[in-house]
C-alpha cells in the first residue's frame, strides 16, 4: 500500500477505483481493513480512499498526544495533498467524530455516519466518583513516601475501571483517548449543510441509538437507518444491506 508522509509520520492508506471520491475514516482500535467489504464493492464505481489514522493499523503513532483538532487537521492535509476534492465522508465511530469536524474544512458532497461518536455520554454520579477518586489516588500514589506502597493498588484500580480501549492502548494513545473521548460535537452538527446518512445498530453499547436520534434532530438534512439487533459495527454485521442503502444515498449525488 502507498505511504503518505505527514510531520515525520508514515501514514498507511489505500486508494482504488475511479469516479467521485469516497473517503473512509475508521473507528477507534480499528484500521482501514475494517472497510474492505464495502471498499471492494464501491471501487467499481467510485474513487475509494481509506487510511490508517496515526496510532492505528500500520501508521506511525503521533509523537505527542493529539486531540481531535489534530486528527482533523491531519485528515484535511491528507485530502489536499492527495487531490481529494469534495469527497463523500464515510466515518465509523471515532472516524465519524473526525468527519463531523472535517465537514467545515473539505466541503464534502455528502456524509455517512456509521455508529458515530460525537455526543458526550451522560455520566452517572458513580462514574464521576470513580474518575475523581482515581485521580486523587494517583496523585497520592505519586508522593515519594507512598509511591512504592501504592503502586500495585493503583494499577489494580486502573485495571478494574478502565475501558477496554484504554487498556489496550499504548501510553501515547491512552492520552489521546482521554483528550478526544469527552468532546461534545453537538454545536458542529447544527452547522453541517450537506445531506447526512446515519446508519446505526439498535444494540450498540458504545454509541447508543439515542445518540443517533439526537444527531438526526440536530443535523439540518439527516436521515437515520436503524439495523435491528446490530451492534457497534452494524455495517459489518449487515454488509449487503449497507451497500444497498449506500447505493441509494450516493446515487443521488
Amino acid at each position: 500500500m502507498p505511504i503518505y508522509d505527514y510531520q515525520d509520520l508514515k501514514i498507511n492508506y489505500m486508494r482504488e477505483g475511479s469516479g467521485s471520491p469516497l473517503l473512509f475514516l475508521h473507528g477507534w482500535g480499528a484500521d482501514l481493513t475494517s472497510f474492505n467489504v464495502l471498499a471492494d464493492a464501491l471501487k467499481k464505481r467510485y474513487d475509494v480512499i481509506a487510511l490508517d489514522f496515526p496510532g492505528f493499523g500500520k501508521s506511525d503513532e503521533p509523537k505527542t498526544p493529539w486531540n481531535l483538532d489534530d486528527y482533523t487537521a491531519f485528515t484535511e492535509s491528507f485530502t489536499k495533498d492527495l487531490g481529494i476534492i469534495n469527497p463523500v465522508l464515510l466515518g465509523h465511530s471515532f472516524g465519524g467524530r473526525v468527519s463531523i469536524k472535517l465537514a467545515s474544512k473539505v466541503n464534502p458532497q455528502k456524509i455517512v455516519l456509521m455508529n458515530s461518536a460525537g455526543i458526550k455520554p451522560k455520566r452517572s454520579t458513580s462514574y464521576y466518583f470513580r474518575v475523581y477518586g482515581y485521580k486523587f489516588f494517583r496523585t497520592v500514589a505519586a508522593l515519594p513516601l507512598l509511591k512504592w506502597i501504592l503502586s500495585e493498588p493503583l494499577e489494580a484500580y486502573r485495571a478494574i475501571y478502565s475501558s477496554s480501549d484504554y487498556k489496550q492502548a499504548s501510553p501515547i494513545m491512552k492520552q489521546v483517548l482521554s483528550k478526544v473521548v469527552n468532546e461534545d460535537l453537538r454545536h458542529h452538527l447544527k452547522a453541517i449543510n450537506v445531506p447526512v446518512l446515519l446508519i446505526w445498530g439498535d444494540q450498540d453499547q458504545s454509541t447508543p441509538i439515542e445518540d443517533a436520534r439526537l444527531m438526526e434532530k440536530l443535523i439540518p438534512d439527516a436521515g437515520l437507518v436503524v439495523y435491528e439487533g446490530a451492534g457497534h459495527f452494524s455495517y459489518l454485521e449487515q454488509p449487503a444491506k449497507t451497500l444497498t442503502i449506500l447505493g441509494t444515498f450516493l446515487g443521488g449525488k
